[in-house]
């Protein structure tokens, strides 16, 4: 990840529209100084609260964080905010993060959403469940085991105690197509996001792959109550992290745990695009 002695300066966005995107920023900078301990790349952090168009265009990556996935739509589009957000993630292909709230607007799909009630921004061909553990359980914690974090811990694999808040799962997987979701628009109480012009300077660079499973959450079924379970597409099952290039998304809310372990690794994620995007 870069030579030694060159310096690079990096700047991650955090949306601050509504959620929790201050406990994003405050972690950003605790997983930073546990990577410059150990990086030999002279590299400057920038955490942002981002707002405006012009602040997200300083971005080199972005987080959007938890909180209602609803209420930050519609500030993003009262706001301005929606097509430079799509610009960002599905045309630039800059890193993104969306952590609950923030996964359901960076799904191509999304049910239990009324039509007109939401816009979705996109990037991850998946169908979201926007509250699929229902009012009845609006937050628990499961230790879940995160294949992706095993280098950052070394030998030992150490649980992940997430938390989740009233959140979203991935229900389906769904094949990337040129234009929008239009399948999807066909299923009752789902809506979909608008599709993107591809730039083909950028697709030179960054080879758009299929979604990658992150992690799974187990036990569910004994998490909730019996006549509370509901099937799952068999494709998806209880996915709670996913990955499609450039774009991750989260269940949960890693910010809110004070274990910086993912932060690290998404950062090291960051720092390899950026690498990707300067280099020819």
């Amino acid at each position: 990840m870069g030579s030694a002695g060159r310096h690079m300066d990096i700047t991650v966005g955090v949306l601050a529209l509504q959620g929790a995107f201050n406990e994003h920023v405050q972690l950003l900078r605790v997983a930073a100084k546990i990577l410059e301990a150990k990086d030999i790349v002279n590299r400057t952090w920038v955490f942002r609260e981002i707002r405006t168009e012009a602040e997200l265009n300083s971005c080199d990556a972005l987080i959007i964080p938890g909180g209602e996935s609803t209420a930050i739509s519609l500030v993003a589009q009262r706001s301005g905010m929606m097509e430079p957000l799509r610009d960002f993630v599905k045309v630039q292909r800059k890193p993104t993060w969306g952590t609950c709230a923030g996964l359901i607007l960076l799904a191509e799909a999304a049910n239990q959403t009324k039509k007109g009630g939401q816009e979705l921004i996109g990037g991850l061909d998946v169908r979201v469940n926007r509250n699929h553990f229902g009012r009845q359980i609006e937050s628990f914690q499961a230790d879940l085991e995160l294949p992706f974090l095993q280098q950052a811990d070394g030998d030992e694999l150490k649980p992940f105690r997430a938390i989740f808040i009233r959140a979203p799962i991935v229900e389906k997987l769904l094949k990337h197509v040129v234009g929008p979701q239009t399948d999807e628009e066909k299923v009752d109480a789902t809506v979909v996001a608008p599709s993107r012009p591809i730039d083909h300077q950028v697709a030179k660079k960054i080879h758009l792959k299929g979604v990658e499973i992150m992690g799974t959450l187990p036990g569910r079924a004994a998490a909730i109550k019996e006549d509370e379970t509901k099937k799952l597409d068999a494709e998806a099952g209880d996915i709670i992290a996913v990955r499609q290039t450039n774009v991750f998304g989260t269940s949960f809310h890693p910010e809110l745990t004070g274990d910086p372990r993912i932060h690290v690794w998404w950062l090291e994620q960051v720092v390899e695009a950026v690498e990707e995007r300067k280099n020819p």
